[in-house]
């Protein structure tokens, strides 16, 4: 199309069936889709008409759809659940809990006696989502290993440290077996 000020044709407004408009030469075939709406002028007769008749430049189906909505708005979304499980010192604090003796790259009786000797172990609790593993810092005076035949891999020992968890200082308690370097605990909150 030629500039607006040198452009003498005619035009024709037309409309899709969105209730779009546009202007096309007036005498030409309309494409496919489209339909004369009526008013026929210069280029900016035609342009004028539609700024004053397409108020709305949503299209038809997207005004049908939000009118719908407004008519019939669709049922809240159901509220998330609660979390009600408690925070995980809460719960490894009520009762005693399976727990194990965990080590990389061997879980041996040889390795615990070695963790032990350090003052550092890794604890396991198997049983909550992922399995909680907490590394203790041992209070040697609290841990018992008067019952421990760590070359047999026979007797049990139990084990005494702190650590936080969760911004939590806690105190961690384990009675292992040597056999299956598995047994109970729990932890306290300090």
């Amino acid at each position: 199309m030629a500039d607006d000020e040198d452009d003498d044709q005619i035009y024709d407004v037309v409309v899709n069936h969105e209730e779009q408009y546009s202007i096309w030469w007036s005498g030409r075939e309309i494409p496919a889709g489209w339909r004369k709406e009526g008013k026929t002028g210069t280029k900016a007769e035609c342009l004028d008409h539609i700024n004053t008749v397409w108020t709305d430049m949503r299209p038809l189906s997207l005004r049908k759809h939000m009118e719908e909505l407004a008519k019939n708005p669709p049922p809240p979304a159901p509220p998330m659940p609660e979390d009600t499980e408690p925070p995980l010192v809460e719960r490894l604090s009520r009762g005693q809990h399976t727990v194990q003796f965990w080590s990389r790259p061997e879980r041996t009786t040889s390795a615990l006696k070695e963790r032990v000797e350090r003052g550092y172990v890794h604890i396991r609790f198997p049983n909550t989502r992922g399995g909680t593993e907490l590394g203790i810092r041992l209070d040697t005076a609290a841990c018992d290993l008067s019952r421990a035949d760590f070359d047999r891999g026979a007797g049990e020992i139990i084990l005494v440290g702190n650590l936080t968890l969760d911004d939590v200082p806690v105190r961690c308690m384990a009675r292992l077996d040597l056999g299956t370097l598995e047994g109970e605990g729990n932890l306290q909150p300090l």
